[in-house]
C-alpha cells in the first residue's frame, strides 16, 4: 500500500464529549478484521486504546475503543472471508435512507441498504461511482466518536480517487459539499468543505506511487505526538510502515498497515487543532 500526504487545513471535526457530529461530517471510523483480539492488542499498543466489547451477542463481538474514557473508533469480524480487512469511514446522516437514495441518484450504489444496528443507531454502506466505500450513520444511542483532533483519536478523512471531477459531482449531490481546490505539488489537493468550515479531503490517485491494483478508497488519519515513534511503535507491534514519516507543510505523516492487512495513516499535527 502507497499513497500521499493528506490534509490540508485543520483537520477534522472538533465535539464536545458527547456531542452528535453535524450531518455531513465524518463521525465515525470501524475496522473489519479477521482477528478482533489481535487488532484489540494492536491498537491498544499503539494508541493507548482501552476495549469494550459488546455484550450483545447480536453484536458479534463488535467492540468500541475509547481513549481517556470517550469513543474513538471499533472494529468488528468481516461479514464473510471475501470481505477485505479495512478500515471504514462513516460520515453522519439525519436520515440514512434519504442519503442512500441521494447516492443511488448520484450514480452511486448501494451496497447494505440502511438497517438498524440495535438501538445504536441506523447505518447503510454505500459506493460512490469510481468504486471507493464508505458509510453513512444516523445516530440513535451511540452518537459517533467523542473524541477528535488529539493523539489516539480520528483527526482527517481523505478520499483517494482517479476520478475526482465525478467526486466533485457526486459528494456535492450527496452531502451539500463544496470543493475548495489547492496546489500540492504537481496535483490539486481538495477540501471538501461544508459552509467554510473544512470536513474531509481528497487526493487524485495521478502517477507511478499509486499502485495500478490499488481501488479508490477513503484514507483515515490518527492524530499522534510523534509520527516517527508511532511508526516504529507499530512495526514492533507486528505492523508495517509502508510509508515511513514524511514531512508535510502540515505536519509529519506516516501510512501504516496493522498485522492483518489494514492500512490507517498517522499524523504529528503541526499546529494542533
Amino acid at each position: 500500500m502507497t499513497t500521499s500526504p493528506g490534509a490540508t487545513s485543520p483537520p477534522g471535526p472538533t465535539n464536545p464529549p458527547g456531542a452528535t457530529t453535524p450531518p455531513g461530517t465524518p463521525n465515525w471510523v470501524d475496522l473489519a478484521t479477521p482477528d478482533l483480539e489481535s487488532a484489540t492488542s494492536f491498537y491498544g499498543g499503539l494508541f493507548g486504546w482501552t476495549a469494550q466489547v459488546s455484550e450483545d451477542p447480536a453484536a458479534g463481538g463488535y467492540t468500541i475503543f475509547h481513549k481517556d474514557g470517550l469513543p474513538v473508533a471499533g472494529a468488528g469480524p468481516k461479514y464473510d472471508e471475501a470481505q477485505p480487512t479495512f478500515w471504514s469511514t462513516y460520515i453522519a446522516t439525519a436520515d440514512a435512507d434519504a442519503t442512500a437514495a441521494a447516492v443511488e441518484r448520484a450514480g452511486g450504489k448501494v451496497l447494505m441498504a440502511p438497517f438498524d444496528v440495535l438501538d445504536q443507531g441506523r447505518m447503510a454502506v454505500l459506493l460512490d461511482p469510481a468504486g471507493a466505500a464508505f458509510s453513512v450513520w444516523q445516530p440513535g444511542a451511540m452518537p459517533g466518536a467523542g473524541l477528535f483532533n488529539v493523539p489516539g483519536a480520528l483527526c482527517w478523512n481523505e478520499l483517494t480517487t482517479r476520478d475526482p471531477d465525478g467526486a466533485k459531482r457526486f459528494y456535492p449531490a450527496v452531502f451539500g459539499w463544496t470543493a475548495k481546490d489547492n496546489a500540492y505539488g504537481d496535483v490539486t489537493y481538495t477540501e471538501w468543505q461544508l459552509g467554510d468550515r473544512s470536513v474531509a479531503g481528497m487526493m487524485p490517485m495521478v502517477g507511478d506511487a499509486w499502485p495500478a491494483d490499488l481501488p479508490p478508497h477513503w484514507m483515515i488519519y490518527f492524530a499522534v505526538a510523534d509520527a516517527d515513534i508511532a511508526a516504529a511503535r507499530a512495526v514492533e507491534l507486528g505492523g508495517s510502515a509502508p510509508v515511513p514519516p514524511t514531512d508535510t507543510p502540515q505536519g509529519r505523516f506516516a501510512v501504516l498497515n496493522d498485522p492483518q492487512g489494514a492500512h490507517f495513516s498517522v499524523i504529528a499535527m503541526t499546529t494542533p487543532s
